[in-house]
C-alpha cells in the first residue's frame, strides 16, 4: 500500500497489522500523527507499532494522564504522546516533542491539537468507523520523507 489510501480494519487484529506495518516503515526523525473520535482505535494501534519497535510483550499503557511515554526501539528511541488534554500547541513542545524527533521517533494521539504546526516527515492515520459502525476503516496521508513510501500488511 502506498498512502494516501483507505483501508478497512475489521477488528483489532486489522489494526495490530497496521501498526506493525507502520512500525517497521518508521524511521528516527519521523512522526506518526493518529487522529479519529475516542474509541476508534488510536490506541490500539499505537500499541501494535510499539510492540513492533520493542518486544511483543511491552507494557504500553495510553499517555493519557501522563502526556508522553518513552520507548527504546532496537534503531532509536520512541516516544508516544497523547495531546488530548493539551490546551495550548506549545505544550507540546515543552514536554519534549521537538526533541524526540532529533534523534527518534514519535507518535502522536490528537495531532489537531497542533494547530497546523506537524512535523514535516509524518504519516497521517485517521481512524474512524465503517458504514455499519462495527468495523473501523484508516485513512493514511503521506507527508515528506513518507511520501511514496510502500507499506504491507
Amino acid at each position: 500500500m502506498t498512502p494516501p489510501a483507505e483501508t478497512a480494519l475489521p477488528d483489532d487484529a486489522a489494526t495490530a497489522r497496521l501498526g506493525a506495518a507502520v512500525g517497521a516503515a518508521l524511521r528516527a526523525g519521523e512522526a506518526v500523527c493518529l487522529t479519529g473520535p475516542l474509541g476508534a482505535g488510536k490506541s490500539t494501534l499505537a500499541r501494535a507499532l510499539v510492540r513492533s519497535l520493542t518486544t511483543p510483550d511491552e507494557d504500553v499503557p495510553s499517555p493519557t494522564f501522563t502526556l508522553v511515554q518513552f520507548y527504546e526501539a532496537a534503531d532509536f528511541p520512541l516516544a508516544h504522546f497523547d495531546l488530548y488534554r493539551l490546551s495550548d500547541p506549545d505544550e507540546a513542545y515543552e514536554i519534549g516533542l521537538e526533541d524526540a524527533l532529533v534523534d527518534g521517533a514519535a507518535i502522536i494521539e490528537w495531532p489537531q491539537r497542533l494547530e497546523g504546526d506537524l512535523p514535516a516527515d509524518r504519516l497521517d492515520i485517521d481512524i474512524g468507523f465503517d458504514e455499519t459502525g462495527e468495523g473501523r476503516r484508516a485513512r493514511l496521508t503521506a507527508h515528506g520523507a513518507w511520501e511514496g513510501r510502500k507499506l504491507e500488511f
